[in-house]
C-alpha cells in the first residue's frame, strides 16, 4: 500500500493529503485509519467521523465497482477549497454506473451513495482525471474563513 501525505497546503497546492490503495476489502479500513490520522493536524471543524464514513462508503463502491483490464488502484484524495474540505475517491469504473439507490429495507446492499447523499453538503461524480470515475463529496464550513 502506498500514500502520500501534503504538509503545507498553499493557494497554488489546496491538497492535504492523498492515498493509493490496492482494490481489495483491507484497503476499506486503511482508507479509515489513514484519513483520521492525516487530518487530524489540519483540526477540521466538520464531523471526521462522517468523513471517515463516507471515505469507507466510496472507497467500498470502488473496489466493487471498479474494473479495468489492466493493474490499477484506488486513489482517495484530500483538499481545503476555501472554508471547505473536498474528499475525491478515484477507480477504474465507468462515470455512467454510479446511481443514487433508494433500496427496499429489506436490501442488503445499496445504501452508500444515499449516506453521502444525506451527510454531505454536496456530492458529484464524473470522469477521473487519473481515467475511470472519481466521486467526491464536501463538508462545507470545515474551517473558519
Amino acid at each position: 500500500m502506498a500514500y502520500m501525505i501534503d504538509r503545507c497546503p498553499s493557494e497554488d497546492s489546496p491538497r492535504l493529503g492523498a492515498m493509493t490503495l490496492y482494490p481489495v476489502a483491507e484497503s476499506v479500513s486503511l482508507s479509515r485509519r489513514w484519513f483520521r490520522k492525516f487530518i487530524a493536524p489540519y483540526n477540521p471543524a466538520c464531523s471526521v467521523d462522517d468523513c471517515v464514513l463516507m471515505i469507507s462508503e466510496l472507497v467500498t463502491n470502488a473496489i466493487v465497482y471498479g474494473q479495468s483490464d489492466e493493474v490499477w488502484r484506488v486513489r482517495v484524495e484530500w483538499f481545503r477549497e476555501g472554508a471547505s474540505l473536498k474528499v475525491d475517491v478515484h477507480n477504474a469504473g465507468f462515470p455512467a454506473r454510479v446511481k443514487l439507490r433508494r433500496p427496499d429495507a429489506v436490501d442488503a446492499h445499496g445504501r452508500g451513495l444515499l449516506l453521502v447523499d444525506s451527510i454531505a453538503d454536496s456530492w458529484q461524480c464524473g470522469p477521473s482525471r487519473f481515467g475511470g470515475t472519481v466521486v467526491s463529496f464536501v463538508m462545507a464550513d470545515a474551517w473558519p474563513t
